[in-house]
Formats: structure tokens, sequence, C-alpha cells
């Protein structure tokens, strides 16, 4: 009896990972917040609806000790998100769901207020724009929206007006005037980000676009009206005392190029200065230390086609008078630190950086730069915050053994405490392995093997190589879109490698495979899939080969030069590089890091003749990032141009998986479901040679 026979009799699966819906319906934990008292730890949980449709989101409260269990503090079909703690101990968070004071209301994304000694949560501030993100001080009665205006707004009257006008007359074109006009999923403009103060105001007249609580009126001022589509990505953070906001913004630059400065907004002026802005570099905020004296800066050099990034991490003096001279921080450590916080003290700065398979926290003192890890287990941790004696920090953490969950750090001792949560580590049935080897050239090659039980010398087991995104990136989190034990329930044993241009292993790492996609990371690939198949657990005649984004480039790369692989899965692919470049939601970037001449010469679709192996193609038509003209054009260039012909009724082996309302990544739940029915069904037949039936939703 297989899993879907199982699951049809309404039998539990043997884990959450032998049937999709069952893994779908694992809670999915994102973002802390930590009241100022430190009392109160706040959480988002996503769940699954009850149609299977979509994902919800909602609040959680965590005991910051550990001792008791977690609880829901919000609920709606809609969803919350966002929480932020104001410094008197209040709740703000965004939400779309209907306002109970104004039921007849078209329900928007507004600004809602959990009162920190207990209550109801109430709309505080609604528009017709929405509210984004939010911000608050950390020593000050200050809070601070992110929220998209249209260009030619005057204020939010005229705001309100102009959209009214484009929504009756079912107007949705967009005037550019710049680069880009498209981001991953999303076609920017006529609306632009701007920053908004969160204040006490007057009670709104009718027909105002704010509507507020009667009970505590507010309203909002505009800090930066000025700044045209600058903020769009931009990285802000607000100084202890409110005083100051602090914020990347993308200045654009000749030939349709920009790099992003650094820039400190009055607040009570609303005046902004740049700080920072330097040709060839770019700026972004990191945590303002607990006197408002210190900004870490982090930095991102350029990229040519021959040298990659370097990201380098700066103090700087904003007390004021000059502040345009940066001191280095840590900069002998050679890893791409992410900051996080500073200790209370004011005597160190918390980061988390990739390092050898996981994303553990660091301590850097900023008086000599010195760099301690404070975490030593595999993990990646992410969401730090400080309790405000200094003592305590609060991070999730996860591995290729569990799911996100929010964790205790003992600051003094590095012990880790998990907390309660929402839901316990899902089990899986299987093992994990860190492993490596060595490539032509010396380097180690290093990776996760994720092995059935079953895999051994009397039963080996077929294999999946999959190649990670990015490409600067590496295999040291969990991730729910592309899960290995989703496979290892089936069989299979999922290699997760970090060949050239992943991240954790040190500057070098990054530039020996630079500008060279098919070569060392190519070769790196094969390498450490050779060492895994010389295993005896390990069947070498029944291997596969998968990856999305550059992981999809790269599977793609790999079907022009070998036919050592049973079957190839290659998503959200690059496959003309020529056509790729001008088409992506951010050329600029890719016309610095390849001239033409790179391009063409690694471009895997010069080797389409070469190509043996069956494929199967996955691309979303809102795809902005790798645009769905690369999918198109590989599965007419496959059908065409490859070895592999088509049979006696006209068939191709390849197959081409298309979704038209999906982007970059495949987020909705039953899309997911698809997606890896289609995925299995294919490798089963090319790698296995057995017959599993496709999902029946594709009518086929």
């Amino acid at each position: 009896m297989d899993s879907a026979d199982t699951h049809a009799r309404g039998e539990q699966p043997e884990t959450a990972f032998h049937h999709i819906d069952h893994y779908l319906a694992i809670p999915r934990v994102g973002g802390l917040t930590l009241s100022p008292d430190g009392k109160r730890l706040v959480t988002t949980v996503t769940t699954l609806n009850g149609k299977g449709t979509e994902f919800a989101t909602a609040l959680w409260e965590l005991d910051p000790s550990g001792r008791n269990h977690a609880r829901r503090i919000t609920r709606s079909s809609k969803g919350e998100a966002g929480a932020v703690f104001a410094a008197n101990g209040d709740l703000y968070f965004t939400s779309a769901r209907p306002d109970p004071d104004s039921p007849d209301a078209d329900p928007v994304n507004a600004l809602w207020l959990l009162p920190a000694d207990g209550g109801e949560a109430r709309v505080v501030l609604s528009r017709s724009g929405g509210i984004g993100s939010v911000m608050a001080a950390k020593g000050a009665d200050a809070t601070f929206v992110n929220a998209e205006v249209l260009a030619g707004s005057a204020d939010e009257e005229s705001d309100e007006e102009r959209r009214k006008a484009r929504k009756d007359n079912k107007v949705s074109a967009i005037l550019h005037s710049g680069y880009p006009v498209r981001y991953w999923d999303a076609d920017l403009g006529p609306a632009e980000p701007r920053i908004f103060a969160v204040e006490q105001g007057e009670e709104d007249a009718p027909g105002k676009p704010s509507t507020v609580d009667s009970s505590a009126p507010l309203r909002l001022r505009n800090l930066t009206p000025g700044v045209g589509g600058s903020l769009r990505e931009a990285k802000t953070v607000v100084s202890p005392d409110g005083k100051t906001i602090f914020t990347s913004m993308t200045k654009a630059l000749a030939k349709a190029d920009s790099r992003e400065v650094l820039a400190a907004v009055d607040v009570a002026t609303g005046a902004v200065e740049v700080l920072l802005d330097h040709q060839g570099m770019s700026y972004f905020p990191g945590p303002v230390s607990p006197d408002n004296r210190w900004l870490v800066v982090q930095s991102e050099s350029d990229t040519t086609p021959t040298q990659a990034p370097q990201v380098k991490l700066h103090l700087l003096n904003v007390a004021g008078g000059e502040t345009t001279d940066l001191e280095p921080l840590a900069h002998q450590w050679d890893r791409w630190a992410n900051p996080v916080a500073w200790l209370p003290d004011g005597s160190a700065v918390l980061v988390t950086a990739d390092d050898d398979g996981a994303s553990p926290v660091f301590r850097i003192n900023v008086t000599d730069g010195s760099v301690t890890r404070v975490t030593e287990d595999a993990a990646a941790y992410s969401d730090v915050v400080v309790s405000p004696d200094g003592a305590i920090a609060y991070a999730l953490r996860s591995s290729y053994e569990f799911p996100a969950e929010a964790v205790r750090i003992d600051l003094s001792t590095a012990e880790v405490l998990r907390l309660q949560a929402p839901a316990e580590r899902p089990v899986f049935k299987g093992r994990l392995e860190r492993l490596e080897t060595t490539a032509e050239d010396g380097s180690r090659v290093p990776a996760y093997l994720a092995l059935p039980e079953e895999a051994s010398t009397d039963k080996p087991v077929p294999l999946l190589l999959w190649i990670h995104g990015g490409p600067l990136g590496s295999w040291n989190a969990w991730t729910w879109r592309w899960n290995p034990w989703l496979l290892v329930a089936k069989g299979y044993a999922v290699l997760l490698p970090d060949p050239a241009l992943s991240t954790g292993y040190g500057q070098e790492f990054i530039q020996r495979g630079w500008g060279e996609w098919g070569k060392k990371p190519f070769t790196d690939l094969l390498a450490i899939t050779d060492a895994v198949v010389a295993r005896p657990d390990i069947d070498e005649s029944r291997t596969a080969a998968m990856g999305g984004s550059f992981g999809g480039y790269m599977a793609n790369w790999v079907a022009g030069q070998t036919d050592r692989f049973k079957a190839i899965v290659t998503h959200a692919s690059l496959w003309a590089l020529d056509q790729f470049g001008p088409t992506t939601d951010a050329a600029q970037y890719w016309l610095k890091e390849m001239t033409v001449e790179m391009a063409m010469e690694n471009s895997p679709h010069l080797n389409v003749g070469n190509i043996k192996t069956p494929m199967l193609v996955i691309h979303g038509d809102k795809d902005y990032r790798v645009p769905i003209g690369e999918g198109l054009r590989l599965w007419y260039e496959l059908l065409s141009s490859s070895q592999l012909p088509a049979d006696e009724n006209g068939q191709s082996p390849h197959r081409f998986l298309y979704f038209p309302d999906e982007n970059h990544w495949v987020l909705q739940p039953q899309h997911a479901k698809v997606w890896y029915g289609v995925v299995e069904h294919f490798l089963a037949k090319q790698v296995l040679g057995e017959d599993v039936a496709l999902p029946e939703e594709l009518g086929v």
C-alpha cells in the first residue's frame, strides 16, 4: 500500500514527509520581537487553511524563560504579520482583516494595536494604500511605518483620490522614467514607498483617507516626500532615541545603473541627509548603538567580470559633526556578516554569518574587532534579539534536521535552550551526514547528504544531486520549498553540495568560481558526486541532478556536458545568457558581472545538441528574476535540437511544468503539491523505471 492509498483510507502516514498534505500542514515559524522589558517574546506562525489552498499567519507569544507553553494571541482568516513592540509595551502589527468598527469598508493592510495591559486588538490606522512594515524605537515613544503613495500625490487625501480614479477607471498602466521597472514578481510603480511617523493627531474629518480609533486618534506624517522610488527594497533602522532613521536609498546612475547610498532622516524636521555615497560601493545600515552614537554599516563592493563582491562591516559615528569617516569592524575576519544587535553596554555587536555549512551567532568586540563564535551547533540562526540586561539573546534556529524554532541563548555560557513552541519538530526517517571531497585544484568541496534509513551496502539507494541557487549562498538552513526529506521518504539519497561561489568558506572560495560558472562550480559538483557514488550505500547507476535559479542554470549546464545522470530537473533556470542578461529584473548587475564573451562561453543553450538526458523544465510566468522566455526557449530547443527523439506517438521524454500565476518560487500550497507530484513522477520513470501517478489536479 502506498502513501496515497494510506491517506485516502484516513490512516496516518509514517511521517509528515511521507505525504505532501501532511508536510504542507506543518506549522512554520518566522520572525521574533521582544518587548522592551524583556518579558514578552512574539513570533509569527504560518499554517495551512482548511481548504488547503492558502497559508495564513497568526501571532503567537512565547515564554522567554522556556517554562510555559506558547499561546496564540491573534486569529483571523486574513492573518497578521510584522509584529513590533512599542516602548510602552503595546504590540503593533499589520493585517488586512476587516475592521469591526467599519465592517463595510474594503479591507486593506492596516495598522493594528494589541494593548500592553490586555484587551482586544484594534485598528489604529488605515489608509487606502495600505500599511507596509512597522518600526519602533527601543527607548522612546516613537513609531514609524513604511507605506506606498502614488508619485504625484501631494498628501494623503490626494493619494486616495488618485487611487480611486485608477481603480474606478480600471487603469493599470505605469509610465516609467527610470530603471528597474520590475523586481522578483512585482511590477514597480506607480506607487512609491515613503517613511511615515505615526503621531497623535486630530480626529479625521469625514472623507479623509486615514481612519483611526476614536480613543487613540493617530495620523501619519510623511518624512520622505521627495525621494522618488529610492526606498524600494530599502533597509531601514531606527535609532533607540527615535530621533533618526537610517536607511539605504537607491541612487540612479547613468546607463540604467544604480547603487545604494546611506542616508539619515531627521524625524523632527524630515530632512534627509546622505551620509555615505561612494563610487563602486553600496551601503546598508545595521543596528544603532544603545547610546545613539554608533551605526553599524555594511558595505558591498560592485562586482566586475573578474572580481566578486566583498562584504564588510564598519562603524560610523553619527553623534554629530562629520559623519563620513568609516571605522573598519573585524575586517580581518573572512566571512560575510549580517549585523543583528548591539549588546546593551555597547561593548559588542552580535552578527550571523554563513560558516562551513552553518550560520552561527558571533560576537564582535567593537574595541579591537575580535570575533568570537557564540553558538557552536551546526545550525543557522536568524532574527536575533537581545534582552535588556544583555545576558540573553533569542533567535530562530534551523538546520536540515529541523525547521525554524525559537531558542534562548545564554551569552555567558553559550548554552542554547529550545523554547516551548506552537508545534513539535516534525519527525523524519533517515540520517544526515556532513562530508567533503577535494576538487581538482586542491580545494575542499563540502556537502550534506540526506539518506534513507534503508541505505546500506546490501541495499544501495538512488542519488539526487541538488544544486543550490544564488549562486552566492550555502546549503545550511531548513527550506520549505526544496525539502530533501520528502524525497528521502521516497527512497532517494539527496546530496546538497557547496561548490565554488558558495558562502561560508571565505572570499577566495567565492572568487575561484567568479565569472566561470561552467568551470569551477561544475567541476566541484562532479567531484563531490564522484565521491558519493563511490560509496557502497549509493547506486551509481541511478542518479539525477536538480536545481533552481542558478541551480537550474547549473542543471542545464550539466545536461549539455555529461550524460551520466538518468534525469535532470531544472526550475526557474537561466538558459540563453545573451537573452537573460538584458531581460532579468536587475540587468544592471548582470552587465557588471559578465562580459558578452563570458556570457556566451558559459551559456548552456549552445550545448543543446549534446543533451541526451530527459529533462523536466519548470517555470512560472510571473518570474521576473529569470523571465519566462528562458523556460520557453529552453523547452522549444530541447524538443527541436536535443539528441532525444520523440516516440512513435510524437511524445518527447522531456516535460515542461508551467505555472501561469507563480513567480521565481512556487508559493501556493496546491501548486507545491503539483510540483512535488510531477517531480516524483518524472524521477520514478526516468531513474527507477517505475510508474508513479501524476497529480489528479493536472487533469491528465
